[in-house]
């Protein structure tokens, strides 16, 4: 027998396998996808009483086909599709287990990631295809009903509907794509965009886990080592973000103690690595920062001019708002509050409340209180998430009515 949470991880795991297998063998993903998820539920129901089988994958394989099988036969009226889905799922039900392909969970995330889907439905069909959470699941990670993220999935199955499965050509270059995918979600998980908590932590434990997963099938390209380092040292820190009472806790006021070393020591590690080989990418440079941040034994031992310098190339790499905003920061700590000001009034306003929250930062710092309370207040009314809107509504207090 397995407890409940041993039973969820096992399906995690063998859930993009078996999906993998059974668009391998039949093609119609979205049949197929759904006839996987009801072979979890069963197994949901049925191992943590009965046992976990000796072939677990084995057996949602087997469970799956019939299911899907039942599902053919009820859609389609040829006699000759029938026959043709009876004959397979008859080989699978009676034969030898042929284990899937072992990049079956690098081909389903290119097919999540599909170019002609837009990233929030890239991001719904990569939980449920490959991470296989439930549509509820999903649907309460990101705050939305059920019935919405439902019909985002079912609109996504439909767009890949027909797309051959199989590595796609010129992989490469949809590969970004997915390791932006893994970064979405981990970072609505690291720090949710709206609602009552601070993080959703199993979104960013699964984009660690798929993370991991791609890293295992392509240990040599340096930005997957790079994205899963950067999560490991983010993720580090997430036991010392929140307070007692779930309040939010800036980075310069955590108890050091509290972050986790292991993950420290393996995000280091990682990067280390994949920097030595070569030209680095962007999520690399992103780990470098994190590392740095991370190794600092205080806030005031940090060394602000090394992360000054990444940020200049990762600004190279990457010259977008959120790398600049995060910039002028750096340019704060190393130049003073002034400078870092002069950085701010550089960039555009599209950033929302986080620009308002470093310019109030930065004019506390410059000793302009009454600026920096109003830009408080501006960012505090900014943003969804109720953890941040108090940190930052008890900033502006601070500094007068």
């Amino acid at each position: 027998m397995g407890t409940t949470t041993e039973v969820e991880d096992l399906l995690r795991l063998h859930a993009p396998q078996v999906l993998g297998a059974l668009v391998r063998r039949y093609g119609h993903f979205d049949a197929a996808e759904d006839a996987v998820q009801e072979a979890l539920l069963a197994a949901t129901g049925q191992w943590p009483s009965a046992g976990v089988p000796d072939n677990p994958r084995g057996w949602l394989i087997k469970v799956a086909a019939r299911r899907l099988t039942d599902t053919l036969r009820s859609e389609e009226a040829r006699r000759a599709r029938e026959e043709k889905a009876a004959a397979l799922a008859s080989r699978l039900a009676t034969g030898p287990d042929r284990a899937p392909r072992e990049d079956d969970t690098l081909t389903l995330l290119f097919l999540c990631c599909h170019p002609d889907l837009t990233p929030p439905a890239q991001i719904a069909l990569t939980l449920r295809a490959v991470g296989g959470l439930t549509t509820a699941e999903i649907a309460r990670a990101y705050l939305v009903p059920e019935a919405t993220m439902a019909q985002r999935i079912s609109r996504a199955k439909q767009k890949v509907r027909g797309v051959r499965f199989g590595r796609p050509d010129r992989w490469e270059e949809r590969l970004p794509a997915v390791l932006h995918t893994l970064y979405l979600i981990f970072n609505e998980g690291y720090t949710a965009t709206s609602g009552a908590v601070l993080q959703r932590r199993e979104l960013a434990g699964e984009a660690i886990r798929l993370t991991r997963t791609v890293h295992r099938l392509l240990p040599d390209d340096g930005e997957v080592a790079g994205l899963l380092a950067l999560m490991l040292l983010t993720d580090a820190r997430r036991d010392a973000r929140t307070g007692p009472h779930g309040e939010l806790v800036s980075l310069d006021e955590q108890d050091r103690a509290r972050w986790d070393k292991a993950a420290i020591e393996e995000g280091v590690a990682l990067v280390t690595r994949a920097l030595s080989r070569g030209r680095a990418g962007p999520y690399q440079v992103r780990a470098a920062i994190a590392a740095v941040h991370d190794e600092a034994p205080s806030a005031q031992a940090t060394d602000w001019q090394e992360i000054l310098g990444l940020y200049e190339v990762l600004v190279r790499l990457v010259p977008g708002p959120v790398e600049r905003l995060n910039r002028a920061v750096a340019v704060a700590m190393v130049n003073g509050p002034e400078a870092g000001l002069a950085e701010l009034d550089l960039l555009e306003p599209g950033l929302g409340h986080r620009l308002d929250a470093v310019r109030g930062h930065l004019l506390e710092r410059a000793g302009a209180y009454e600026a920096a309370r109003r830009a408080y207040e501006s960012a505090a009314a900014g943003t969804l998430s109720l953890p941040e809107q108090r940190y930052l509504q008890e900033r502006a207090a601070r500094l007068g009515p």
